[in-house]
Parts: C-alpha cells; sequence; structure tokens
C-alpha cells in the first residue's frame, strides 16, 4: 500500500505550494487583486475633459 504515503506527500506539496502561491499574492504592495486587475480593461484611458457651459441668460418676465 504504497499509494497512501505518495498520495498525502502529493498532497502536501500541493497544499504548501497554494500557500506560498497565496501569501506572495497577498504580499504585493500594488493594492490590486484580480477582480481589480480584471476590471481594467473597462476604464478609460485617459479622461475627458469637459466643456464650460455658457452662462444660461434669465427668461424675460412677460410684461403686463
Amino acid at each position: 500500500m504504497a499509494v497512501i504515503p505518495l498520495t498525502l506527500t502529493i498532497s502536501l506539496g500541493l497544499a504548501l505550494t497554494f500557500v506560498a502561491f497565496f501569501l506572495r499574492e497577498h504580499g504585493r504592495a500594488d493594492g490590486g487583486g484580480a477582480e481589480r486587475d480584471s476590471l481594467l480593461p473597462l476604464a478609460e484611458e485617459t479622461g475627458r475633459p469637459v466643456p464650460p457651459r455658457a452662462p444660461v441668460p434669465p427668461a424675460a418676465a412677460p410684461r403686463n
């Protein structure tokens, strides 16, 4: 029954690999994550300037 020790060894190796990658990703200081990175294609690359509005003249009051 050499299958059980082999299975446990592989499972422990995969678990330790997951923990190492998780800690490395969690320790990144860029403030991003998978959710934020997935939304980057939807972000505008440059902001569009808003043209200033011309002042609206007050409406002339009807004279009686």
